[in-house]
């Protein structure tokens, strides 16, 4: 009795869900038959590639024009740094490492000179460093226009000093001591009128001077290794020059005094003097023995070629046997 009930059970079940399965198949056959499309409208034939009809179907002409790569180029961001890369062959040590002891700085208080590569040199009476003041190039100091009152204290170093177009007026004994290596100084336009005797006799390897556009009356002592002097344009006197001044300077080659009250002509002059300029000044004479030996006449002086007297009150022609000795005849008015 039970397995008969069990049975119509089953049977009912069954009926019931067959309707439910047929439709769902239904529905695949209807979604599979829309899905697919039509290939009966399709030719074929224009499809069929080969090397004889490649380039009539695609061109290749404008194939570059229409596919622009510039936008799968990489950005690369200029000045971006990849992170640090760490060192894994460095040992870990957990020891701390001692940190260094900071050097103490040399006092600003100081007005001596620092001798080493110290760029900045030593503090001005200003309170600052040299280079700050002024512009420092190697071993070349620049201090032009730059309103000075007096010469800065300069390093050791210094080979070229230039202080040009200040208002410096004295130069001082103490201004260039222990500058052994120095070799030109321009002081051109600076208005000096005072320059003490020391200031440069001390300096041994010295050899251009430049002193133009000032207010000197007297000209200081030099050392023996100057090569050329330029003190054009001041108010020097030949009673601002000592006697004798010029005479042992053996490596002088270049005077140059024009523009100053000279009544004639400073001598006797180095052998090896090549330019002499001396225009624009009072002289009105010249002894027989400014440039040659009167008492021997087979000397001649082969270096001095340039002598300018143009501008001074002398007539040249007045004095003929001053110039049996030179390569050439001085500038000036022979009349």
């Amino acid at each position: 009795m039970q397995t008969a009930a069990l049975m119509n059970a089953i049977s009912a079940l069954t009926f019931a869900l067959a309707p439910a399965a047929l439709s769902k198949d239904d529905g695949k056959k209807k979604k599979l038959k829309i899905d697919i499309p039509s290939y009966d409208n399709l030719v074929l034939n224009s499809y069929d590639l080969s090397l004889d009809n490649y380039e009539e179907i695609i061109d290749l002409n404008n194939y570059e024009d229409i596919y622009d790569y510039g936008d799968l180029a990489p950005k690369i961001e200029v000045g971006t740094l990849a992170p640090p890369t760490k060192n894994f062959l460095q040992p870990l040590s957990t020891a701390a490492v001692p940190a260094e002891a900071p050097q103490s700085k040399p006092s600003s208080s100081t007005a001596s000179r620092t001798k080493g590569p110290d760029l900045f040199g030593p503090i001005t009476n200003q309170g600052l460093p040299t280079c700050l003041i002024c512009v420092c190039i190697r071993t070349s100091v620049y201090c032009d226009d730059a309103a000075l009152e007096n010469i800065p204290p300069l390093p050791f170093e210094t080979t070229y000093f230039y202080a040009r177009f200040n208002r410096i007026n004295r130069i001082q004994a103490k201004d260039f001591i222990g500058l052994t290596k120095l070799k030109r100084i321009d002081l051109t336009n600076s208005f000096i009128s005072w320059v003490d005797d020391d200031s440069f006799r001390l300096l041994p390897s010295l050899q251009e001077l430049f002193l133009p556009e000032n207010k000197l009356t007297s000209l200081p002592e030099l050392p023996t290794s100057i090569v050329q002097l330029d003190a054009r344009i001041n108010m020097i006197q030949n009673t601002g020059i000592r006697p004798e001044a010029f005479q042992d300077l053996k490596k002088l080659q270049f005077l140059y005094l024009a523009g100053n009250k000279l009544d004639y002509i400073p001598a006797p002059l180095p052998e090896g003097l090549r330019s002499l300029h001396l225009q624009n000044n009072n002289i009105q004479i010249m002894h027989e023995d400014t440039f040659c030996n009167s008492r021997d006449h087979g000397y001649i002086r082969q270096a001095l070629e340039d002598i300018r007297l143009d501008g001074n009150p002398i007539n040249l022609s007045l004095f003929p046997n001053a110039y049996f000795c030179l390569p050439r005849l001085p500038i000036g008015h022979f009349y």
